[in-house]
């Protein structure tokens, strides 16, 4: 029997949700033995009620695994995700997607991740040659959607957008010189939103595939929006509108 794939995540945040998510998939959780306070007391009693194996030790071990720990660090076995693109699309009648062109930073991706399984999106595509896989960081930042939101990784961006297109799923992407808003535009029921890095935007290729553009509306002085705050904006708006239309399962909030 094969071991099954690990991941290490970090800090009290990740656990916490991965605990309350799926607790048969968290090996181990190591916690720094120099804490003995409120949080500390509150994971250890879920991680025994889950009957998932704890153990104190020193502050130096939990380093090697990286800075940002807070003195918490747990395994866990990944998922079976969608590994490929069309294992997605097959199973869902009208995909909902994200396309991430050019976002490099740990801390945008996973923000990127966290909103896009909170607004149901069924995958984030990025291309391999300008972009950051899952990492700690990733997966600490993203509060354990980089272990439910499929994460795929193509070869070719603007190839992967043309096969997109010839499943009738149109390719939106956010321009701030479109001449349509977010709110004035028509979205399709089956779509994939295409954003960029913050700054230099999506690649001109990129660009000329998208079906058309919209621009998210700036009421203030700045010019532009952090890639994972736009990404919230454009996903929730299709989410409700999703919604809207009786999308089974849409809408439906945590309490």
């Amino acid at each position: 029997m094969t071991e099954p794939r690990q991941r290490v995540i970090l800090g009290f945040h990740a656990a916490f949700a991965r605990l309350r998510a799926d607790p048969s998939s968290v090996l181990e959780i190591l916690v720094d033995e120099g804490r003995n306070d409120a949080r500390v007391k509150d994971l250890v009693g879920i991680a025994e009620r889950a009957k998932v194996r704890l153990m104190r030790v020193p502050k130096e071990r939990l380093d090697g695994f990286g800075e940002r720990h807070q003195g918490v660090v747990a395994r866990v076995s990944l998922k079976k995700l969608a590994a490929e693109l069309d294992d997605v699309l097959e199973a869902k009648e009208k995909p909902f997607l994200l396309v991430l062109d050019g976002v490099t930073d740990p801390h945008n991706l996973g923000a990127c991740l966290r909103v896009a399984n909170a607004a149901g999106v069924d995958a984030v595509i990025a291309p391999k040659d300008r972009a950051v896989g899952i990492t700690p960081a990733v997966s600490k930042v993203a509060s354990g959607a980089a272990e439910s939101t499929p994460y795929l990784m193509v070869t070719n961006l603007a190839r992967t957008l043309a096969e997109l297109k010839e499943r009738n799923i149109w390719i939106v992407g956010t321009d701030e010189r479109a001449e349509k808003s977010l709110y004035e535009a028509e979205l399709p029921d089956a779509l994939a939103w295409v954003l960029g890095a913050e700054g230099e935007g999506m690649r001109r290729l990129t660009r000329e595939t998208c079906d058309f553009l919209v621009r998210i509306p700036m009421h203030g002085e700045v010019e532009s929006l952090n890639v994972s705050v736009a990404a919230g904006v454009v996903l929730f708006e299709t989410a409700r509108r999703r919604a809207g239309k009786g999308r089974p399962g849409a809408g439906k909030g945590k309490k």
